[in-house]
């Protein structure tokens, strides 16, 4: 074979290998990104509270205190990105421990649809001292890849585990509102260096042995606002789910 005939076949050969391996990128990514992504924005919108509600464009939270010895969080929809969910926090839900307790779901949530907007959502209700044990757990459940649908450790549906309505049976598909309920822990509150520990279960519908999930919040000295102090019961496994998981809006 003649030199140049040679060179033109290498180029033709790279640049066919150049394409299959563009190729293989390309599917990958398509496998690791989760099916819910695109609903993660940063689009800003005014957090207007009225009383125990909040609304954040067509968003609403609310609380609501008037059953006996439980509280409920009710919600229309997942936050969109860290901005709503930093706003929607400092406007009303960080500044009791009930509100912040029902926001873990919903940082579990957007870290699931888009691990860096979720990590500064978790950061910001855990503090960064606490929110790296919830990472490194989530990111073995959380794991958005096609080959994985059917490995019964990656549990993409675990945040709507914790959700008012869901279980296995149902395939983890909530009521709506979507409610987190709240009550209190047979632990009373505790005094810790700087502030007061206190201890609630999220109640459940059947995704786990008990129907308790409990939480610590901590609240600062001289602070408006609330953070989780410790989770670990919200991320452990739960039932495997029953059918396909539908996502939460």
């Amino acid at each position: 074979m003649k030199i140049r005939e040679l060179m033109t076949s290498m180029v033709f050969l790279g640049v066919a290998l150049m394409t299959s391996a563009a190729g293989c990128s390309s599917d990958n990514e398509e496998d690791t990104i989760d099916k819910w992504a695109s609903l993660v924005n940063e689009n800003k919108q005014d957090a207007v509270v009225n009383g125990n509600t909040v609304t954040y464009g067509s968003h609403i939270y609310t609380i609501d205190e008037s059953v006996s010895e439980s509280v409920s969080v009710s919600f229309s929809n997942i936050p969109s990105g860290y901005t709503e969910f930093q706003a929607v926090y400092s406007a009303l839900l960080g500044k009791s421990v009930e509100g912040t307790a029902a926001m873990i779901p919903m940082a579990m949530e957007i870290y699931a649809r888009n691990n860096a907007t979720g990590k500064k959502c978790i950061e910001l209700l855990c503090g960064s001292e606490n929110a790296s044990t919830m990472i490194r757990s989530l990111q073995s459940k959380f794991q958005a890849t096609s080959a994985n649908d059917n490995d019964p450790y990656i549990q993409r549906y675990l945040p709507a585990a914790l959700l008012k309505g869901a279980k296995p049976g149902n395939a983890y598909s909530p009521a709506t509102p979507y409610t987190v309920e709240i009550a209190p822990s047979v632990n009373a509150p505790q005094g810790v260096t700087g502030g007061t520990d206190t201890f609630l279960y999220i109640l459940t519908s059947g995704g786990w042995d008990t129907y308790q999930r409990q939480v610590e919040i901590l609240q600062k000295n001289g602070s408006d606002y609330c953070t989780v102090y410790n989770c670990p019961s919200v991320y452990t496994q739960c039932q495997n789910i029953v059918g396909s998981w539908g996502g939460l809006r």
